[in-house]
Order: structure tokens, then C-alpha cells, then sequence
């Protein structure tokens, strides 16, 4: 089961692994927390007035899409997008924004999924959401409560059903200077242009603000070998068109020289009740033996 905060991070962060498991015979479940509501439109070609009127049925009918490209099954949790604040000082949340759900309201349909769907492994974000939109870390804090309480049952009587531990827990490292640096290489080495270039010039930056935010920087525990469906992660972004324009950096770097340089996705191994020895190559080390795919 993968824990996101909106319609789209599916498909940005984990998506080949998910397609990969899913056509090896897994169950594979997106829990998305909130609707996407007060996302913007990111695709120049979809920045159209009847589609900012419709923008939150639209993103629905994009995940649709997206899930059975992916081969997953997929659920709403029934929560409202807080949005990204912009400004300084930041302004408040709008209210009844997910962000702003006490924890335990905000996580009990997620401890209900867990018990109905029965997961061994859990995806998620770190602690900081990966970036620190407030979704993000919400949906963090509700996944690692999930994992936690779906399994104890003196708590979350009220979500009802059986309890059940997950085996493993991971957060996503998936955007990270040690990838990219190996695509650029790549692509020098076979005289292509790079367009991670002015990444390399912004990362002293980038990495002087995730040290103000007392970020830290996850270790990757786990590499699950994913080149072969990279396409289907493309095709499952190129779904979400409100959001992925085609023409972006999402799609700068060749897929040949990408799984080249970097055939896998990464893990950070945050929690496990099995017996594994790091690193890994399998979300389900140490748990095959007791687990039928």
C-alpha cells in the first residue's frame, strides 16, 4: 500500500515499482488522502477556464486513468487539499484543510483501509513530506499513526475492522543529488546535452534550506530495479495532464540513458517487524518466505 497526499504523487514517486509488483502478481493499493482540490494547473495546455471550473472532477477522472495504467487499485480517503501557502509570513490554511484534521480523525479511514486491505509493506514520505507542502507531512504523520494503531485493538475501535500489522515500512528517496549526478554523467559521457546542469548550480541552495528546516537526509536502504517499466511510470504522469506538462523536465533525460544510469527505485527502510539484512533489492526482503505473490 502506498500513502499519498494527491492525485498525481502516485505516478511521480514509486510508480514503476508499484507496476512492477503489480504484473509480478501483487495487490497493490494507492491510498490517496485528499482530492487535489486547490492544486493549480502545471500543463500550459490545460490552463483553460472550463477545466479550472471542473479542476477537482477532472483530477478524479486523471487518476482513474493513471491507476489502471499502473495496474493498481486506488481510493480517495475523503479529505480536502489544504494547498500550498505561498508568502512570508505564510498565511493560515483554509479551514477543513487536511493539514488542519486532528490526527486521529485524520488517520482513521487510513487504519481502516489497513485492516480491510491487510498490507505487508507500507509506502510513504519521510517526516518532512519529501518537500514541505503540508499534505505531505499530514499524510506522513497518518501513515506512520496507521502502521502503528491498525494492529492494536484498543484503538480506532470506531474505524471497525479486523487488525492487522504491516510487515515493513518505507519512505520514498526519490528525488535526490546522487541520481542525478549519475544522469548528468551519463549523459557527458555520451555527449548529450544535460539539463541537470543548473540543478547542480541550485544545490547549495536547496541544501542550506533543508538544513534551516532541520531536514534530514534519508539513506537509501532499498534499490528496487524498475527500468523495464519506466514507460508505464511515464504513461501513468502523462495521465495526470492538469499537472505534468510533456514538454517539462519531468521527461529532460532519455529513458535509455536513464536506465542506464539509474535502473532502480530507492527506499529508506523506516520501520520492519521481519528479519532483513541492508541493503536491499525487494520491498518484500525477508517476508517472501511467508508472503504468496
Amino acid at each position: 500500500m502506498a500513502v499519498h497526499a494527491h492525485p498525481d504523487d502516485e505516478s511521480s514517486k514509486g510508480a514503476a515499482t508499484m507496476a512492477r509488483y503489480s504484473r509480478e502478481g501483487a495487490d497493490v493499493l494507492v491510498a490517496t488522502m485528499t482530492g487535489g482540490e486547490r492544486g493549480s494547473v502545471l500543463n500550459a495546455a490545460m490552463d483553460r477556464p472550463e477545466v479550472l471550473a471542473n479542476l477537482p472532477e477532472i483530477r478524479r477522472q486523471e487518476m482513474a486513468r493513471a491507476r489502471e495504467i499502473l495496474g493498481v487499485q486506488q481510493r480517495f480517503l475523503g479529505f480536502t487539499d489544504s494547498g500550498l501557502p505561498e508568502g512570508d509570513p505564510l498565511p493560515p490554511l483554509p479551514e477543513g484543510s487536511f493539514a488542519l484534521v486532528p490526527l486521529a480523525e485524520a488517520a482513521a479511514p487510513l487504519v481502516r483501509l489497513v485492516r480491510d486491505f491487510r498490507p505487508h509493506v507500507l509506502l510513504t514520505y519521510d517526516e518532512n513530506g519529501g518537500y514541505p507542502h503540508p499534505d505531505h507531512i499530514k499524510t506522513h504523520q497518518v501513515a506512520v499513526e496507521a502502521f502503528e494503531a491498525a494492529a492494536d485493538p484498543d484503538r480506532y475501535r470506531e474505524a471497525g475492522g479486523e487488525t492487522w500489522q504491516p510487515l515493513k515500512m518505507y519512505y520514498f528517496v526519490t528525488f535526490h543529488q546522487e541520481k542525478y549526478a549519475a544522469l548528468h554523467a551519463e549523459l557527458v559521457r555520451r555527449g548529450l546535452e544535460s539539463p541537470y546542469s543548473k540543478i547542480f548550480e541550485e544545490w547549495e541552495e536547496r541544501a542550506r534550506k533543508r538544513l534551516e528546516r532541520g531536514d534530514r537526509s534519508l539513506e537509501i536502504t532499498t534499490r528496487v530495479p524498475a527500468a523495464d517499466y519506466f514507460g508505464v511510470r511515464d504513461e501513468a504522469l502523462l495521465a495526470h495532464a492538469t499537472q505534468i506538462d510533456p514538454k517539462s523536465s519531468w521527461f529532460a533525460c532519455p529513458r535509455e540513458v536513464e536506465r542506464a544510469a539509474w535502473p532502480t527505485e530507492d527506499y529508506h527502510l523506516a520501520r520492519s517487524l521481519a528479519d532483513t539484512e541492508l541493503p536491499e533489492d525487494d520491498l518484500f526482503a525477508g517476508i517472501r518466505e511467508s508472503v504468496t505473490l
